[in-house]
C-alpha cells in the first residue's frame, strides 16, 4: 500500500555491537523492514539525552538507542552511563507529551543479528500501534 503511514524512527547505536549484529542481519540475509535512520556512535556512553530529544523535537515518531550488553562494552562503562542517561528520557517525554513507549534502549551484541531483526520489528509495530508522533504533527501542520 503506497499511502500506509511509515513512520519514522531514529537509531542511535554502538558501532561495537548492535551495528556489527546489524551488519551481521544484513549478511545472514534476515528479513527486516529498512524504517529505521541509523546514526552509529562508537558507544552509546557518547548519547546524550538531548540527541534523542532533538530526534523527537525534529519529527521523530520513536527512537531506538542500542549498544553492548552489560559487561561487554568496549569502553568498559559506556553502556552503564547510557542506561542512567536513557532512565531519564521516559520521564521528560512524559512532560512533552510523548508516549514513553516511542523510546526503547535495547543491548545488541554483534553476533545476535537475528536479535536485531526482532528488536527493529518490534519496535516498528510499537511505534505504528501508536501512531504518528504529535510533535511531528505540529510541525507538519505549522509547515
Amino acid at each position: 500500500m503506497a499511502d500506509e503511514w511509515k513512520p519514522k524512527i531514529i537509531g542511535i547505536i554502538c558501532n561495537w555491537c548492535s551495528y556489527a549484529g546489524a551488519d551481521g542481519a544484513g549478511s545472514a540475509r534476515t528479513q527486516y523492514p529498512p524504517d529505521v535512520r541509523i546514526v552509529r556512535v562508537m558507544c552509546t556512553g557518547r548519547i546524550d539525552t538531548l540527541f534523542v530529544l532533538k530526534a523527537f523535537a525534529d519529527g521523530a515518531d520513536g527512537v531506538l538507542v542500542s549498544g553492548c550488553h552489560f559487561g561487554d562494552c568496549h569502553y568498559l562503562a559506556g553502556n552503564y552511563k547510557a542506561a542512567k542517561r536513557m532512565f531519564l528520557v521516559k520521564s521528560i517525554m512524559q512532560n512533552m507529551g510523548l508516549e514513553h513507549k516511542r523510546f526503547r534502549m535495547t543491548f545488541v551484541s554483534a553476533s545476535e543479528g537475528a536479535k536485531w531483526a526482532v528488536v527493529i520489528n518490534d519496535v516498528i509495530n510499537t511505534v505504528k500501534e501508536i501512531g504518528p508522533s504529535p510533535i511531528a504533527a505540529e510541525r507538519k501542520r505549522r509547515g
